[in-house]
């Protein structure tokens, strides 16, 4: 088998999830995004095995691995997107700057969040 092939492969999923990653705005395509991102690194790791024959399949377990660990990621992210979208109304990731914490003024207090006081 030719390594070039998964290769060149894994690099146009890898690409895709990259820009999908840095140019679109809806939480749940970036964690598809991610996914895509991590199935290339899968393809890379079990052609990489394929191709140097390698006795304990390491690059094959590795991917059980990462597999695994992606099907929790992905079960997390999903219930905090959820979670946003139902207390906010949208998942869009430039509303979510909302959540960061304020700068105290300095004094120590904090501040009252006008916003909430203007919908109540």
């Amino acid at each position: 088998m030719h390594l070039a092939y998964p290769a060149v492969l894994a690099v146009l999923l890898f690409c895709t999830g990259l820009y999908g990653v840095l140019a679109r705005r809806n939480a749940v395509l970036v964690l598809l995004s991610v996914e895509l991102m991590l199935n290339a690194v899968n393809l890379n790791l079990v052609a990489f095995d394929v191709w140097l024959r390698d006795t304990l399949h390491a690059g094959q377990a590795l991917t059980l691995f990462t597999i695994a660990i992606a099907a929790a990621e992905i079960g997390i992210g999903l219930a905090i997107v959820l979670l946003v979208y139902r207390n906010r109304g949208s998942s869009d990731i430039d509303r979510l700057r909302d959540l960061a914490e304020r700068a105290d003024a300095g004094d120590g207090d904090p501040q009252p969040d006008t916003t909430a006081e203007a919908a109540a």
